[in-house]
């Protein structure tokens, strides 16, 4: 008998299969003290948590016979992954079910924000009938601006089309030819910006996206435009939101998330302009339902011994896998992530080489690792070493593995190459003996660096001088030079320069490198 604890509030339906399971016995208490959910963790085999409860590693720790934890919803914040990892526990979650939801959500805001609709009611309840003060604008003709063209994205493209709106999206993973049978137009980010009179958000929070929307994008918009969040709080940035509304450059803005949460004192909530609801995109009858089916059945999976769909973290691999294996773990991650850093374009192929003496064991889990570094400059933590693969499907992107006999005068070497509809391009990185990992090629130049820290990437011409001005110039921003690797073809042709500093590289730092003679590109990027 499985014994699974529910630590939340969850649908009652949605958990059907779980109550309905023999060979199941499952515990709702949400009302569980931290005290006493250490306690009660000790005999199940099985958490389910939405985002209340917090999983730490010592609830982990206290939960000896644990199998899975499942998380009713998307994000896995409130869980120790790194502590499941190490117990060897199975950590799933519900990406889908909120999907429809969040996406009628956002056509209710967007509605709502084009016509006024809870300034409206709220004179209404004020016992005024103020018809000339709340002139709308309608949806036919105007132009969705999409950024994140991911399940909910998608969702909510078709049904502005179904308003008779010209939508046109930005997404790192989206090409033409996808954009083309979506039915949408595909732009860059600063395009969709530029041409939007609404822009709605649906991607992660993470480094890349955090207020993606600042005040530089904000000035790219259309005087009067308006601007939608039902994604992630910090996404947008809510200071500068602010001033465009105050300053007349935005006509109004739609909140369903804020960086800080509750919200109820923030002062958009002061402007007349903005609309906003208490974070309920998921907040559905058939969400919460969904959320926790899903779930469900992957917990049950899970202890039944089955497959699970939604693994979030590492699956288990044979000790005498890992042993062999683990050495190459970081390197290939880092290797995935450098170029996925330097790379232009869509991402359309991935393609991962093996020679010497990785020819003799299975790869995929290098490959997996690899792939997860490459997806998670655009999605973030939840792209993991398990989902790697249906991620990149999922977003169209094809993945290749290949071994071969050549070492090329390496024991080992392990070489990453990203296909774009612009370019392709490729790193390559072995393990040193007592040394560690090395990044020992990018596209065709040799070079010897250490793939971690603070690195600057410069093309630039093999020209006498170019080195020392580099150097001069981050002199001047304090920048201090740990390691320095210069690549070329031939004397006085093309050459790249890495160089390892000791901290982050400053906008205005990088831009002045790029307007050093002879220098064409400068990339700054941290591993």
């Amino acid at each position: 008998m499985y014994r699974v604890l529910i630590c939340d509030p969850l649908s009652e339906e949605g958990i059907r299969p779980l109550l309905d399971a023999e060979d199941v016995e499952a515990i709702a208490d949400p009302s569980l003290s931290h005290e006493e959910l250490l306690e009660a963790v000790k005999s199940v085999q099985a958490i389910i948590v939405r985002s209340q409860t917090q999983v730490t590693r010592e609830v982990i720790e206290h939960a000896e016979n644990l199998q899975v934890i499942g998380r009713a919803g998307v994000g896995v914040d409130n869980i120790d992954l790194d502590a499941a990892t190490e117990h060897g526990v199975v950590v799933v979650n519900a990406p889908d079910g909120n999907t429809i939801s969040t996406a009628e959500h956002t056509m209710a805001m967007l509605m709502s924000l084009a016509r006024n609709i809870p300034q409206a009611y709220h004179q209404l309840q004020q016992k005024r009938w103020e018809r000339k003060k709340f002139v709308g604008v309608e949806l036919k003709g105007k132009t969705l601006g999409v950024v994140g063209f991911g399940r909910i994205g998608r969702e909510v493209a078709q049904r502005a089309k179904g308003q008779r709106m010209k939508v046109i999206a930005y997404d790192p993973f989206l090409n033409q030819e996808k954009a083309d049978k979506a039915g949408v137009d595909h732009g860059t980010l600063q395009e969709v910006l530029q041409q939007a009179d609404f822009l709605t958000v649906h991607t992660p929070l993470m480094e890349e996206t955090k207020h993606l929307i600042d005040r530089e994008a904000i000035q790219l918009m259309k005087p009067g435009a308006r601007i939608l969040n039902c994604a992630r709080g910090g996404i947008v940035d809510e200071d500068a939101l602010y001033q465009a509304i105050q300053s007349g450059k935005i006509a109004g803005a739609a909140l369903d998330v804020f960086e800080e949460e509750p919200a109820t004192e923030h002062p958009l909530l002061s402007l007349t302009e903005v609309i906003a609801t208490p974070h309920l995109g998921a907040s559905t009858v058939e969400a919460q339902e969904n959320v926790a089916t899903d779930v469900s059945y992957d917990v049950l999976e899970q202890l039944r011994g089955g497959t699970v769909r939604n693994p979030v973290n590492m699956p288990s691999v044979s000790s005498e896998m890992m042993e062999q294996l683990s050495p190459y773990f970081k390197l290939s991650e880092r290797l995935g992530a450098f170029l996925s850093r330097v790379v232009e374009g869509t991402l359309e192929r991935v393609s991962v080489y093996y020679s010497g003496e990785l020819t003799d064991v299975d790869t995929t889990p290098l490959t997996r690792i690899a792939v997860k570094g490459i997806l998670r400059r655009h999605i973030g933590q939840r792209v993991n070493d398990v989902n790697a693969f249906k991620t990149a499907s999922d977003k169209g992107i094809v993945i290749n593995e290949q071994k071969s006999t050549s070492t090329k005068g390496f024991t080992n070497l392990l070489t990453v190459e990203i296909e774009t509809d612009q370019e392709k391009r490729s790193i390559a990185g072995t393990l040193l003996n007592g040394l560690g990992a090395r990044i020992v090629q990018l596209d065709q130049y040799s070079i010897d660096v250490v793939p971690d820290g603070n690195l600057i990437l410069i093309h630039h011409k093999d020209q006498p001088g170019a080195i020392g001005r580099v150097g001069s110039l981050l002199s001047e921003h304090n920048m201090n030079i740990a390691t320095m690797q210069v690549g070329r073809t031939n004397q006085g042709g093309d050459a790249v320069m890495v160089l390892t500093v000791d901290k982050e590289v400053e906008s205005e730092c990088q831009d002045r490198l790029a307007q050093i003679t002879d220098i064409n590109k400068v990339q700054c990027l941290t591993l």
